[in-house]
């Protein structure tokens, strides 16, 4: 049997302190640390802490070169190896320890870098409810945030204080200038409406739908849509959760960008609006939306350019938001609302929609459809543009 070390792993070092009566009374300050190492590896599901003879045995082991389990046995106590094997740090070709040799050389051939792969995988959430947390800590409005954190940093950047400047001509307001106005981020939803086939049909091609197509080379098509991507490469995936839209079948659906057409998913025995609330992680004031986008990068049509790049996820983070900035101009200038968020359940929507999170994952989910007739949530509208007298 041969073993190597996987191939993307962090080390933290992580120090907690604890009151330790005794210390304080022998006139020390009352802190007891404890240092513990976590090992971080995203091909697994969870973080593990090692102990020393681990710790010493990872950092002894490549992660290139296969070597034999006998040949570390005299360096390596072999229950501390059998350990590393069980648990996925260290990789096996022994099939008992299979699954973890495939999930591992899944994330060596996706050419992840080491640092987004780390940061993507530990930051997924899985059942959580973030509104419930908001209320459990205090922190849902800005007040109680000030009470609890102090005073912000300031709005405007320090340096800017007492700066020379030089004024700028302000300019007459245009139609474009007005739309800008009136997008802001909706949280109250008619729940007892459809939305109209024409507007979902009409925002889905603005916003998601292929403009253009260029074969640079043999298999290798370049995409033109309306929000730009990084190389051209147009990676994020559309995931609909259709709720109330004219002739379309409440349910999942996975929209195709060349076709404008919708492929229906199989979803899980559980109501539509608790999968939504779900895949919101318990935001209630955007679970109600019309429809739900989930936007997902297939990582690996970037990472097939940008092989173990340090700017590839970053690039994709910003395809995201390009997106979801062309959704909230599309909705606006329909009259709809809509909204963004990156508080979502990761690991949930990538169980329900069947996603390989080495390969594809969700990393915000949009939404759209009628506002309601009155603002039962706050929204931040500070100029009126959209709730001119209703409080």
């Amino acid at each position: 049997m041969r073993v190597r070390r996987c191939q993307t792993l962090l080390i933290e070092p992580r120090e907690s302190l604890d009151f330790d009566l005794q210390d304080l009374t022998q006139g020390g300050d009352g802190l007891r640390s404890r240092l513990r190492w976590v090992a971080l590896a995203p091909h697994l599901d969870a973080e593990r802490e090692l102990s020393q003879a681990e710790l010493l045995a990872l950092g002894a082991i490549g992660s290139h070169r296969w070597v034999g389990i006998d040949e570390l046995d005299s360096s390596h106590d072999a229950e501390v190896l059998h350990e590393l094997q069980l648990c996925g740090l260290l990789i096996s070709d022994s099939p008992a320890h299979a699954a973890h040799a495939s999930k591992e050389q899944q994330h060596r051939d996706g050419h992840w870098h080491g640092l987004s792969a780390v940061m993507h995988s530990f930051g997924r959430w899985q059942d959580v409810d973030s509104a419930e947390s908001m209320d459990r800590e205090g922190s849902r409005t800005l007040a109680e945030l000030v009470n609890k954190l102090g005073t912000p940093p300031p709005h405007y950047h320090p340096n800017l204080e007492g700066a020379a400047m030089r004024p700028l001509p302000r300019q007459d307001e245009d139609d474009f200038d007005a739309l800008l106005a009136r997008r802001t981020t909706c949280r109250n939803f008619d729940i007892d409406t459809q939305l109209p086939l024409a507007q979902f049909s009409q925002l889905l091609q603005r916003c998601f739908a292929t403009q253009g197509t260029y074969e640079a080379a043999p298999g290798a098509t370049i995409l033109k849509k309306h929000s730009p991507s990084g190389g051209g490469l147009h990676a994020t995936e559309a995931y609909l959760l259709v709720q109330r839209v004219e002739d379309i079948s409440p349910g999942l659906y996975h929209y195709h960008g060349g076709a404008h057409a919708l492929a229906r998913l199989e979803g899980p025995d559980m109501s539509l609006d608790a999968l939504a609330l779900t895949f919101v992680a318990g935001q209630h004031w955007f679970s109600p939306a019309h429809v739900l986008v989930v936007l997902a990068p297939r990582f690996t049509r970037s990472f097939w350019k940008y092989r173990n790049h340090a700017k590839a996820y970053r690039a994709l983070v910003l395809d995201v938001g390009h997106l979801s900035q062309t959704l909230y101009l599309s909705a606006t200038e329909m009259g709809l609302g809509a909204f963004v968020t990156a508080a979502i359940n990761e690991v949930d929507i990538e169980r329900v929609l069947g996603l390989d999170p080495a390969h594809e994952g969700p990393l915000a989910i949009c939404g759209f459809g009628p506002r309601a007739a009155q603002r039962n949530m706050v929204e931040f509208d500070p100029q009126g543009r959209v709730w001119p007298t209703n409080p």
